[in-house]
């Protein structure tokens, strides 16, 4: 047998350990190659006198390392103590996705399809764990999984609601994908009362024949306290929301102005009237613009706060804002990604002060082309912080500047309304796809109570920015693309082809074409286009809009963004609230001062990662907005049972309909038994329901009048009776029913 030392000099990565370690082991990789060469579980014992240890120190760091393995999924241990490697044992490892109805599935990490797994394999694990299942059956194209091993949990704390039954404490979760109930461990006391919202710890994981069990930490507040929308939400996503006394100490002494060393070396543009343009209830302003008209075009300035000169890599607060990923938008709040000294002081291009900027100048030709452009690190003065309804009124209404800072940059603005025109047509002419999505707005009073909802229309103000600020993410794009440094791209792969058949099926039931095969963008186009003036044209934009992957980042260069019908683009104008935006910068501020990818801090492995979590952080603040938007929606509500609206059909099921309100876009369901006296049957392939008797039929798009009759907090449920249907609901054409009387008579 090969001695100690031979068999560590085999060990490719035994420097990296050397110098990372004082009494090195077996790496990773190493270990991983043996176990999988032996093909046959391999116990520690066997490892142990393969690699020649003899020592309990070195022993005792294998079994961590295996344990840690373990842990992050890359070994299996077998209830014998053998090891073995994923690879090969044809496992499945991905995430589980339960269903209220007890069942789930695994999302595998490599993609294909999902694995489903029946009720007796769900019984535990929780909505989001990290799994290793094995292909136990396949029903015709559906595999079907027996799970092996947990590797991950999801939730050491869970948001839920705290209730006492027949001497029994538990806590129902807030998240109803979250379908076990956690017990709660009597040797624990806790100040919480019945209908009490909770943060609960889980000590104990279910099992196949226990629930898990757990002890609150805190109690949250009762479902009426203002802002508990938020509080929920932060929790229950475990979302960042405090700044670490580590980083509060290495801000403190960030001053309020820019310092004079730090405008050395820069293009000085403080004479050039830049404006920053954003909503009236704005904060921080991380884009200001300006542009001149050219012989046969613009020159378009595009000035971006240099975000990346503050937060240094490495850095605590560089460690907290990759943690965070995003800034999240609540309707009542923020939580931003970098602490308010910044996103709303040095960071922000606050007008009549001095800001750091990473600037794109670029030259746009009267066709919307984008020729030459370049980067570089700018010191400018914001001359004016506008509004979007100021700028559309004077832009595009036709309405007289006023008074007010607007005045002093009128004409400047119409030089960035001709480039806007210039832009927009090559929007159209490369056949991106135009969303027209409606929103609302949530108003509170001064108890930070909801008071109302109110739609929320943008303007053409909204899209003069949107076109300005893509141009610069497609230079940024093209400038990395080039010189081949690994940063984020902001991809979108088009249609998910699990959804295109349903898709195609659905658009057709309104007499709009999309063919088969691999839509292009231009084709979604038209689709939208068709719609748009349709009465269903929001619900059918919906639709069309879910059938798409999610966008996403990632360091390939070559996937391009199917939506915008772009082959280059990435994030570049937000850094103060996106981390991948801040990646961005740090990579084109490289360049500019080395003309060299030597010494760059990250490579296509790291960045991978990166992109992998930015779009998981991403995930879950929209996730997290929804359930606050949610929870307001049923709140609103709940003040107005007994009040009717009118509102469209946005979804048929066998059990009923579900209807969104006109302009407060909230959803409830028409259960089928509020529907006329008869039986309906659901047509699933024309998204209806039909009356047996009657022919009464409803579908996708009809128009009703509901009254609202019940709202379920807990549930996040609003149920609505049908008063009568105002355009839509229809007889099936009387020849049919009075063949079906023929035969009955016959």
């Amino acid at each position: 047998m090969p001695n100690e030392s031979s068999r560590r000099s085999r060990d490719p990565h035994r420097a990296r350990e050397k110098a990372n370690y004082d009494s090195p082991i077996a790496s990773r990789e190493y270990l991983l190659e043996l176990i999988a060469a032996e093909q046959v579980p391999m116990p520690q014992e066997q490892l142990e006198e393969v690699l020649g240890y003899r020592d309990d120190d070195a022993r005792e760091a294998l079994r961590r390392r295996l344990q840690a393995m373990v842990r992050d999924g890359q070994l299996f241990r077998n209830r014998r103590g053998g090891y073995l490697s994923f690879d090969h044992m044809d496992l499945v490892k991905g995430r589980v996705q339960s269903h209220p109805d007890g069942f789930g599935f695994v999302r595998p990490e490599g993609g294909g399809n999902d694995v489903f797994l029946p009720a007796r394999e769900m019984r535990t694990v929780m909505d989001g764990d990290r799994v290793a299942a094995k292909i136990s059956a396949r029903d015709g194209g559906r595999a079907e999984g027996a799970l092996i091993a947990v590797l991950e949990r999801a939730h050491e704390t869970l948001v839920g609601r705290y209730h006492r039954e027949s001497g029994i404490d538990f806590v129902v979760a807030d998240d109803k994908r979250l379908v076990h109930d956690v017990l709660l461990n009597r040797d624990v006391g806790h100040a919480a009362e019945p209908g009490d919202i909770v943060l609960v710890r889980v000590t104990e994981y279910p099992s196949q024949h226990s629930q898990p069990v757990g002890v609150i930490e805190r109690v949250l507040g009762r479902e009426h306290s203002p802002g508990i929308e938020v509080t929920i939400a932060l929790n229950a996503h475990q979302i960042p929301h405090h700044w670490g006394e580590d980083l509060l100490e290495s801000i403190a002494s960030i001053d309020d102005k820019v310092r004079p060393d730090d405008k050395r070396d820069r293009v000085d543009l403080r004479e050039l009237p830049f404006v920053t343009i954003d909503g009236a209830d704005a904060r921080d302003f991380d884009d200001a613009v300006y542009c001149e008209a050219r012989a046969g075009g613009f020159r378009l300035y595009v000035a971006i706060a240099d975000v990346a000169h503050y937060v240094q890599i490495g850095s605590p607060l560089d460690a907290e804002a990759q943690r965070r990923g995003t800034s999240v938008y609540f309707p009542s709040e923020v939580v931003p990604m970098l602490p308010e000294v910044l996103s709303n002081g040095l960071c922000s291009l606050n007008p009549e002060v001095d800001r750091l900027c990473l600037v794109c100048r670029m030259d746009v030709d009267d066709d919307g082309a984008i020729g030459r452009f370049e980067f570089f690190e700018g010191l400018i003065h914001s001359q004016a912080r506008l509004i979007y309804d100021d700028v559309a009124g004077l832009l595009f209404d036709g309405d007289k500047p006023g008074k007010g800072p607007i005045t002093r940059v009128a004409d400047d603005l119409r030089s960035l309304e001709r480039v806007y025109r210039a832009l927009a047509k090559a929007r159209r002419r490369r056949h991106a796809i135009e969303f027209e999505t409606r929103e609302v707005t949530f108003r509170f009073n001064a108890q930070r109570k909801i008071e109302s909802i109110q739609p929320y229309a943008r303007n053409e103000a909204h899209l003069l920015i949107e076109e300005c600020m893509i141009a610069a993410n497609i230079c940024a794009a093209r400038f990395l693309k080039k010189r081949k440094l690994p940063a984020l791209y902001r991809i979108h792969e088009g249609a998910n082809p699990d959804k295109l058949p349903n898709l195609i099926e659905f658009l057709a039931s309104f007499g709009i074409p999309l063919g088969a095969g691999n839509p292009t963008p231009r084709d979604f186009a038209e689709v939208v286009a068709a719609a748009r003036e349709r009465p269903e044209s929001d619900m059918i934009q919906t639709v069309v809009l879910r059938s798409l992957l999610q966008a996403s980042y990632s360091p390939n260069p070559k996937v391009g963004h199917f939506g915008l019908a772009l082959d280059d683009y990435a994030h570049f104008t937000s850094p103060i609230r996106r981390y991948p935006d801040l990646l961005v910068h740090r990579a084109i501020k490289h360049w500019l001062r080395h003309e060299s990818q030597a010494g760059y801090a990250y490579d296509f492995a790291q960045m991978t990662q990166l992109g992998e979590s930015c779009s998981l952080y991403e995930r879950r603040a929209e996730d997290a907005t929804r359930d606050a938007a949610d929870w307001l929606k049923c709140e609103y509500l709940q003040k107005h049972v007994g009040d009717q609206f009118e509102g469209l059909v946005t979804g048929v099921t066998s059990f009923g309909l579900f209807v969104q309100l006109n302009d407060l876009m909230i959803d409830g369901l028409v259960h089928v038994t509020a529907l006329k006296r008869d039986y309906y049957q659901f047509d699933a392939a024309h998204h209806r329901l039909v009356g047996e008797r009657s022919g009464r039929e409803y579908r996708l798009g009809d128009r009703l009048r509901v009254e609202v009759i019940g709202v379920d907090m807990e549930a996040r449920k609003i149920d609505f009776d049908l008063v009568t249907d105002i355009g839509g609901a229809r007889d099936i054409k009387p020849q049919r029913r009075k063949k079906k009387k023929n035969r009955r008579q016959r």
